[in-house]
């Protein structure tokens, strides 16, 4: 199935980043892009959003000095945007692999693009391994880590149904049960023309 590869690439990259464990560490694709361009995606994928994962704890410092802040929430803003990239290069690549598919007169569009789920099980891979650190913390309380395996169970279970779900979406695309269009995400307020605050200070 798709999402059992999928989800090991994204572990590797889990893995992998927390080997240093640092946020401005280099970035080393280990997937060919021509040979293995859906692989190459994912692992892409999966770092961008790892990598905000730590941005996201970082800012949320208390004793965080302002204008560091400042200089942290543009590079999550520009990290949302690669983030956003790499869904719509994904669903460009589906949009590829299935185009000759001729969708049958009761197909079906489903609520979100293959991309778009399978931005939610990279991100759900990274719960589960910050869950499963918190189980493993040596200075937790009982409560805390009988807690965090309630909430690991739960996580675990939601990528069991996630990856279920993505793999039947695209089961149903390629026999042509349904059919997937993609709407780029038009976002505005990076664009100088579409946000007023950008478009008067030029």
């Amino acid at each position: 199935m798709f999402t059992d590869k999928a989800n090991h690439i994204f572990q590797e990259v889990i893995n992998k980043y927390h080997e240093i464990n640092t946020v401005d560490q280099p970035f080393i694709n280990i997937y060919d892009k021509k040979e293995e361009l859906l692989y190459h995606l994912l692992y892409r994928k999966c770092w961008i959003d790892t990598v905000q994962w730590h941005y996201e704890d970082i800012i949320r410092d208390p004793e965080i000095n302002p204008v560091a802040a400042l200089t942290l929430k543009r590079m999550i803003d520009a990290s949302n945007q690669d983030r956003t990239d790499m869904v719509e290069y994904i669903d460009g690549y589906f949009l590829s692999k299935y185009d000759k598919v001729e969708a049958k007169n009761s197909a079906k569009i489903n609520s979100e693009s293959p991309a778009w789920a399978i931005d939610r099980l990279s991100i759900l891979a990274l719960k589960i391994y910050h869950m499963n650190e918190e189980v493993e913390r040596k200075d937790a309380s009982p409560e805390h880590i009988i807690s965090c395996k309630n909430k690991l169970n739960i996580l675990l279970e939601q990528r069991t149904d996630l990856s279920t779900a993505i793999d039947d979406l695209l089961k149903d695309i390629e026999t042509g049960d349904k059919y997937m269009k993609v709407y780029k995400q038009m976002k505005m307020y990076n664009d100088d023309e579409l946000n007023p605050v950008l478009r008067g200070q030029k």
